[in-house]
């Protein structure tokens, strides 16, 4: 007899017994709403967020209140003075919003000194890169324009 056979006759019996025997059926069915859990019906909720408006997840940091690498471009005193305005946790979200912390270790900081000279020297860096590939200022052309003295060698 194959297992399926044995089920369908054990089932069989079970029904028997418990249609000719109506404790047996009460003990049945207890045991069998015993596993069972309450079945609710779904419950539709309204969404909060407009379909065109995206929910930040609950463990994402604010955006950012200003741009660090402009005003670096405009230079490091006028940088220092906007994040001398800001608290500490409006420091750290400059920090996440821009990826200045790879290693996550300026989020533990708490002195807010500490955090203002990282976003200077990062935001510093991000200004001046591909500067290289510019066109040379003013001060680089005026080097160049000067005479050279020549070079003493034996040679005359």
């Amino acid at each position: 007899m194959t297992v399926k056979k044995k089920l369908n006759a054990l089932l069989r019996e079970v029904i028997a017994e418990a249609e000719a025997n109506p404790a047996f059926q009460e003990r049945l069915a207890k045991a069998l709403a015993a596993d069972e859990k309450p079945v609710k019906a779904p419950v539709e909720r309204k969404r909060q967020a407009k379909p065109t408006e995206h929910k930040r997840p609950s463990n994402r940091r604010t955006p950012a209140v200003l741009d660090p690498v402009q005003l670096a471009r405009n230079g490091e005193s006028e940088l220092r003075e906007a994040l001398a305005k800001l608290d500490i946790e409006q420091l750290r979200d400059v920090v996440a919003d821009y990826g200045m912390d790879p290693g996550k270790l300026v989020m533990k900081w708490r002195d807010a000194d500490r955090i203002v000279d990282r976003i200077v020297e990062v935001a510093r860096g991000r200004a001046q890169k591909g500067s290289a590939f510019l066109p040379p200022s003013e001060t680089a052309e005026t080097k160049a324009s000067e005479p050279t003295l020549p070079l003493e060698d034996g040679n005359e």
